[in-house]
């Protein structure tokens, strides 16, 4: 698999490859209370710092659990007031490290109807979601301990309450107090990225730092990325085409340059249609310049984003954009943590940058993104039933990744722990190919519901396999 997993991505733009493999990576520093963070292409990120709520007297009636009087749990918010439009939120503190113990809730004013909403939780799944510890991307500095992202749709307005769960005392017990530094971060996904050229300038076609054309609007990162799916789809291509068993089977071994085992060959599954980053609007100077890999591709992690079932189809590519912002600007991620996103429409998206087809390295899984994958479907599946074609779609991807490195969905394999809450540094896992969140890590993800569609998953991806 050695050129299958290098592919030729210099085929498409030496140009473009051949500059310095590091961006600046956006500050994380708090602003000044009630400021906004710097708006960059596509969107924007308003970090909001939390205070001190007085006694319960003072507050919003109505808020449910979030009665406390100063001797109780520490409760951090902020009262409601009109900000720059926003369509996802989170909350985010100073130190990954230190878990949130407690309950966040938030209502929003819809900028359409000017309503407010009811209080909605938000999940607080305290980095389950990230590099393994000791990765150099868990390792810079810049990374944060955040909730799940909760998607509210176009809002104008909000207001949130954060309380510590109950304990004996501040001084005695820390699930009473609060991270320190705690903000919200309000999201705005924007609209598809402007194109600019490499002078700064929008429209136009790009050059490298010699001038030279690399491709009509692209930008320098844009290529690098769109690059990398070369040669399944042309450079600058907003989706990766499907193709049937056979088809996928040859693209396959051309992609590998003839090294694509014997063994793996035969057991290929037709290769869905997935939408590139660029079809989805990635603003690709918002991460990391380099692409990681690992050696393989062992099993698959089936997430779900506990960002909520309340958005349309068509807004999939906003929502996952959000996403994007709020794993590299609030959380301080290299990129968006999942390899693959599937819609509740069962559309397929590539997630981090590097190819679809190759062992990129993903901030999924803690404790075992080396070698594996992570499929996130797009909204909350504890109590409500993933829909089955969202399935089905997991089902057509899996089939088809997983038989470009010979692995059968139906089996087992054995995994490095790379540390995290479940299985110490080291130790050997044994897993199903296809496994659920919680299988690695102490979680409720993928949700109740999407992980009971598991077993049947793997036998609809091995059968679209022809195993």
């Amino acid at each position: 698999m050695r050129g299958f997993l290098a592919s030729s991505i210099g085929v498409a733009t030496a140009a473009a490859l051949a500059l310095p493999l590091a961006l600046p990576t956006p500050a994380l520093a708090a602003p000044a209370t009630g400021a906004l963070a710097p708006v960059t292409p596509g969107g924007s990120t308003q970090s909001l710092p939390l205070v001190p709520l007085g006694p319960a007297a003072d507050r919003t009636p109505g808020v449910p659990g979030m009665s406390a009087s100063p001797r109780g749990p520490e409760t951090q918010g902020l009262a409601a007031r009109e900000v720059k439009t926003f369509s996802l939120v989170g909350i985010v503190w100073d130190d990954a490290g230190t878990e949130l113990h407690g309950r966040v809730q938030v209502r929003t004013r819809s900028a359409r109807t000017g309503t407010w909403s009811d209080w909605q939780d938000v999940e607080i799944h305290n980095s389950e979601h990230a590099a393994d510890p000791g990765a150099p991307e868990r390792a810079s500095g810049r990374v944060r301990g955040a909730t799940a992202p909760l998607w509210v749709g176009e809002s104008d307005g909000v207001e949130v309450r954060v309380q510590a769960e109950p304990g004996d005392a501040p001084a005695t017990r820390p699930g009473s107090r609060l991270p320190s530094g705690m903000r919200i971060e309000l999201v705005d996904p924007g609209a598809d990225v402007p194109v600019r050229a490499a002078d700064g300038k929008n429209g136009g076609p790009v050059g490298d730092d010699k001038g030279e054309l690399v491709a009509p609007g692209l930008t320098m990162e844009m290529a690098e990325s769109s690059a990398a799916n070369v040669p399944h789809a042309a450079l600058g291509a907003d989706e990766i085409t499907e193709l049937n068993k056979a088809d996928s089977t040859a693209d396959a071994v051309f992609a590998s340059d003839g090294e694509l085992s014997a063994a793996a060959a035969p057991f290929i599954g037709p290769r869905p249609r997935i939408v590139t980053r660029k079809g989805w609007g990635a603003d690709e100077s918002l991460r990391e310049r380099a692409f990681v890999y690992t050696s393989t591709v062992k099993a698959a992690f089936v997430h779900h984003s506990a960002s909520g079932n309340n958005y349309a189809c068509k807004d999939a590519p906003a929502v996952l954009r959000s996403l994007y912002r709020y794993h590299v600007i609030s959380s301080g991620w290299r990129d968006l943590g999942y390899n693959f996103a599937v819609d509740k429409c069962g559309t397929v998206y590539e997630g981090r940058a590097g190819g679809v087809s190759k062992a990129v390295l993903g901030a999924h899984t803690m404790g075992f993104n080396t070698n594996s994958m992570g499929v996130v479907v797009l909204g909350t599946y504890t109590s409500a039933a993933p829909p089955a074609v969202a399935v089905d779609a997991v089902a057509r991807l899996t089939a088809w990744k997983l038989g470009l490195f010979g692995r059968d969905p139906r089996a087992k394999t054995t995994l490095t722990s790379g540390g995290g809450n479940r299985y110490p540094k080291g130790k050997n896992v044994s897993m199903n190919i296809i496994s659920g969140h919680r299988d690695g890590f102490a979680t409720e993800c993928p949700g109740k519901k999407l992980y009971g569609k598991l077993p049947a998953t793997r036998t609809n991806s091995a059968k679209l396999q022809g195993r």
